[in-house]
């Protein structure tokens, strides 16, 4: 965050915000040498990206009648992690980023392989930074359901891999008994070169399955 005033309404928010979520630093500057670094010209709050490098705004204007609430929607829906748990609060935040091709690692996080196997996916996500998006799917929540039948997959096949470009709506599916880097990289490499990509005929174009995600 940037104001040259650190005592307007928004900085209390702001801080108080930050403590709703641990996992991510916060930080506040009027220095000149800081707001030129990050290439900031105007008084804003800024959210800064690994997965794609991205860099997004709340301008002054936005500032300007911004709550906790609304603050912790913006950083929800856009603060997207190297693993980032889906939920349909962070789909609209999925879908708007610059990355288009997106990983989804379907499993139910009650299983005693899930830590394992989420460190293991971590890993291989910092190989596609800017690449492809990654993304958990609890298939233990009920509400995951539509993003399991979405990709044509039955309980008995997860957990599983899912990988889907959006923009041309090809995807293709891998279920897996044991996730490791070394298997997801693989998948991955096969996807964007081509070798696993085909078309599913699904009833409906693209953004109406968009929408239901």
């Amino acid at each position: 965050m940037h104001r040259p005033d650190l005592e307007i309404p928004i900085v209390p928010i702001f801080r108080s915000t930050a403590q709703q979520f641990r996992d991510i630093p916060f930080g506040i500057s009027n220095s000149s040498a800081v707001l030129s670094h990050y290439n900031v010209t105007r008084n804003s709050i800024c959210l800064f990206r690994l997965v794609d490098n991205e860099q997004l705004h709340l301008d002054a204007e936005d500032i300007e009648n911004l709550d906790a609430s609304k603050l912790s929607r913006f950083i929800q829906m856009h603060s997207l992690r190297w693993v980032t748990e889906y939920s349909p609060l962070i789909a609209a935040g999925l879908f708007n980023t610059m990355v288009q091709t997106h990983l989804l690692l379907i499993m139910n996080k009650t299983s005693p392989e899930y830590e394992k196997s989420l460190q293991q996916y971590r890993e291989a996500a910092k190989l596609f930074q800017g690449q492809i998006l990654f993304v958990l799917v609890d298939s233990g929540k009920g509400g995951n359901r539509k993003v399991i039948s979405y990709f044509q997959l039955k309980e008995s096949q997860l957990p599983a891999l899912a990988i889907y470009e959006s923009v041309n709506d090809k995807w293709d599916t891998l279920p897996i008994t044991e996730v490791t880097v070394e298997k997801v990289q693989g998948f991955c490499d096969g996807f964007l070169k081509g070798t696993l990509l085909r078309d599913h005929d699904v009833e409906g174009d693209a953004e109406a399955r968009k929408e239901e995600l």
